[in-house]
């Protein structure tokens, strides 16, 4: 693949096929995509048994009470102790991977204590977890028709309930989901 068919910063979703029952139906934000493997956050599955408190707990982190409410997102299947922060780019550290003109990724302990105390970022999802893909195998997958891409959407990514994520996502791609099939289709 060149530079240009890279898929940072683009949206994944999952095909109706998709034999992974980990990714059924998941929108994931692309955070990094290059010849060595891509790596990315499922953006539309909760992580259940845990709020942002009982986190902030875990890791012997004080804050003010109250703590705000954050949802916890499953950002996917490896290493899944391991936290991210998908947020807006007003918000930047040393540690920040600027992914867009307008979104960024942090996987430091500092911007949990920022969003516990109101002061981090305006837009943020914070996931444990992440989606990974070795050297072209993320490609073989889009060959193999177990994904879609479509441009990232800030509204989605960030207001959009998690019900609604995918299905919005592929109708903005003008996608009738009813009519896709599981089959990839080669001329």
């Amino acid at each position: 693949m060149t530079s240009s068919t890279y898929l940072d910063s683009k949206l994944l979703l999952a095909m109706p096929g998709m034999t992974d029952p980990r990714f059924d139906r998941s929108v994931i934000y692309m955070c990094s995509h290059d010849e060595s493997g891509a790596m990315g956050l499922v953006i539309n599955q909760p992580f259940d048994n845990l709020t942002f408190e009982g986190l902030l707990e875990q890791l012997d982190i004080e804050t003010p009470e109250p703590v705000p409410p954050v949802m916890i997102h499953t950002g996917g299947p490896v290493e899944p102790g391991r936290g991210f922060v998908l947020h807006s780019a007003d918000y930047v550290q040393e540690s920040t991977l600027v992914v867009s003109e307008t979104l960024a990724l942090t996987a430091t302990v500092d911007i949990l204590t920022a969003l516990a105390e109101g002061r981090g970022p305006i837009h943020h999802l914070l996931a444990l977890g992440y989606a990974g893909w070795g050297a072209g195998q993320l490609e073989a997958e889009i060959q193999a028709n177990a994904w879609l891409t479509a441009e990232a959407d800030d509204e989605i990514i960030f207001n959009t309930d998690l019900e609604q994520k995918w299905p919005r996502t592929m109708a903005k791609l003008g996608v009738n989901v009813s009519m896709l099939s599981s089959d990839a289709g080669h001329a």
